[in-house]
């Protein structure tokens, strides 16, 4: 039990976590061909974690909530590894991967505090609705007493996935908070 517990105490000193470049949109298809390698070339004593960042985003399509997952650094992949001439020749040489980031020829190690952030991120984030429309742009509602009025956007509320629309009836302009969902976007 105490040769674990030293092996374990000795692991940080030597395994960091390294950025890898990759061709935009094979993020995914680097960490599944990078994951095929660490097994086929049994490098798992070597290269332990490949991370694509990614936080979850509602998008809002044809008046329907769906949950996607947005990468939050396109074209990197995160690797948690032990920097050796093998470690760096398999993950060097996976297709899609076009270098390390680093200075000059040698990988730079992210900053544990920095991974600690990405990696908490990814967990605790709740989702975050991506909005389409911008103060200023006519709408027109869909949802709810003022269906096919159609209105400007006076105010966004991202987090609570709110918008204020300035609607005019009875000759007046009146505020109504609505859901993301309750309105649609007219093309001007």
């Amino acid at each position: 039990m105490a040769d674990n517990e030293t092996k374990k105490s000795e692991q940080p000193d030597d395994v960091h976590w390294y950025v890898i470049h990759t061709y935009s949109g094979y993020e995914n298809k680097v960490k599944q061909n990078l994951e095929h390698r660490i097994e086929s070339m049994d490098m798992r004593s070597e290269i332990f974690h490949v991370v694509v960042p990614t936080e979850e985003e509602i998008e809002i399509k044809n008046g329907q909530r769906r949950t996607v997952q947005k990468k939050v650094f396109p074209g990197y992949v995160l690797v948690q590894m032990r920097l050796t001439d093998d470690s760096w020749y398999v993950v060097r040489n996976t297709p899609g991967v076009t270098s390390f980031v680093g200075m000059g020829t040698k990988p730079t190690p992210l900053a544990e505090d920095e991974v600690k952030t990405i990696l908490k991120q990814m967990e605790e984030e709740a989702p975050r609705v991506k909005v389409n429309y911008e103060i200023g742009q006519t709408v027109k509602i869909t949802d709810g007493p003022f269906t096919d009025f159609e209105g400007v956007v006076d105010g966004i509320d991202e987090e609570r996935g709110r918008v204020r629309v300035l609607v005019s009836f009875f000759g007046r302009e009146a505020p109504v908070e609505l859901d993301f969902l309750q309105v649609v976007r007219l093309v001007d």
